[in-house]
């Protein structure tokens, strides 16, 4: 028998279908959280939405719309529970309240419901019965809204560092050559994520030896928008003639830089275009953690991370890494010379090395990945 408040195995089953469609939102949505919501009446699906874009409807007015005079009596399952504020659209609780839902199954709470009209409680106090999903059902419904929960709970973005690495563990010969380690069905695999992040980011030493552009190319569906660049770089030393800053005014690039920034290395790189964020720390978790607040203030809600080294080991050992994504190549480089894919003081015992519980791993080509969390998703408790 279901526990009361808790979803039934039919609605458990709903709300799988509802996270599967949250995830065509991901990469349009941002600052809002992917939604989606199923409405069923009698054991049948009669609507289904999820959220398509900032100033378009939410997931369950689109769910409703889609189901027309069959939400009297029926249930909605959402992924999120449904807002209660007016923003760029209209309560979401007005909709299902008008709409005669009978029922509502709700993956995960919203933080920011508790300082708001807190929405499970609207549709209670309107005589709605709300169930509440736990276990690995709530987990699949808050990895969905990952990026949203993690910078509604923390202010700041959801980090996700990505890196390719040999073998034997290095990012590059001993003379520097970084090109490809990793295949094309890989690569094409970052491109589409980061097609689907608010932000990319690098650090100085990446940024100034390969150049790079950090914008998702060849990607299908196209991305909506492009992610802001970033740059870790405390010291604000970017090359003014680098890809980055010559693109700053097209593609917007944000350099995170400390306190022993030079004044006219900041005056240089806002001339050129560039957001140049400049923290009171100038290295270290300090560092970090100032300017992924600063991202967060700019509503920056995930950022994909490509290294290097560097700044690899300061976030691993600040753990501020929320999602661990790492490419194995079948080639080992070797070289006294050739630089590690991370550097820092590291663990001291191997029982304290960062380590990602129960990974994902697929072949991409003869390339092979683990993808897991090191940081659970926030979450509300029910």
């Amino acid at each position: 028998m279901t526990p009361a408040g808790r979803p039934t195995a039919a609605e458990r089953t709903l709300l799988a279908r509802a996270c599967d469609l949250a995830l065509r939102a991901r990469g349009h949505v941002s600052p809002n959280p992917a939604v989606g919501a199923v409405i069923a009446r009698d054991g049948e699906v009669v609507g289904e939405g999820w959220h398509t874009g900032p100033g378009k409807p939410h997931a369950e007015p689109a769910a409703i719309a889609a189901a027309g005079a069959a939400t009297r009596g029926a249930t909605l399952v959402c992924t999120l529970e449904p807002c209660s504020h007016t923003g760029r659209t209209g309560p979401c609780t007005e909709a299902v309240i008008a709409a005669g839902i009978a029922r509502v199954v709700v993956g995960t709470l919203d933080p920011l419901e508790r300082t708001r009209g807190q929405g499970v409680k609207i549709l209670t106090d309107a005589g709605i019965e709300v169930a509440i999903a736990d276990g690995e059902d709530a987990d699949h419904a808050r990895e969905v809204a990952s990026p949203f929960l993690t910078w509604a709970a923390t202010g700041r973005p959801e980090v996700m560092l990505k890196m390719a690495a040999s073998l034997d563990g290095r990012v590059a010969t001993r003379t520097g050559n970084t090109r490809w380690i990793s295949g094309p069905e890989a690569r094409a695999l970052v491109h589409r994520w980061r097609a689907d992040m608010d932000a990319v980011g690098v650090g100085i030493g990446t940024a100034d030896a390969d150049d790079p552009s950090l914008t998702a190319r060849d990607v299908d569906p196209a991305p909506v928008r492009r992610a802001t660049r970033v740059v870790f770089d405390p010291h604000a030393r970017l090359r003014l003639d680098s890809v980055l800053v010559q693109t700053a005014r097209d593609i917007p690039v944000v350099v995170l830089a400390g306190s022993l920034a030079a004044p006219e290395r900041v005056d240089a790189l806002r001339a050129a275009g560039v957001d140049v964020e400049v923290g009171q720390a100038d290295h270290g978790a300090a560092f970090l953690a100032e300017g992924l607040d600063a991202l967060g203030r700019r509503e920056i809600q995930s950022i994909l991370v490509e290294g290097g080294p560097t700044v690899a080991g300061a976030l691993l050992e600040a753990h501020l890494v929320d999602r661990l994504a790492w490419v194995v190549a079948p080639i080992v480089i070797g070289g006294d010379g050739a630089p590690a894919a991370v550097r820092g003081v590291g663990a001291d015992q191997i029982a304290d090395a960062a380590r990602i519980p129960a990974p994902r791993v697929e072949r991409l080509g003869d390339d092979v990945l683990l993808i897991g969390r090191l940081r659970p998703v926030p979450g509300g408790i029910a």
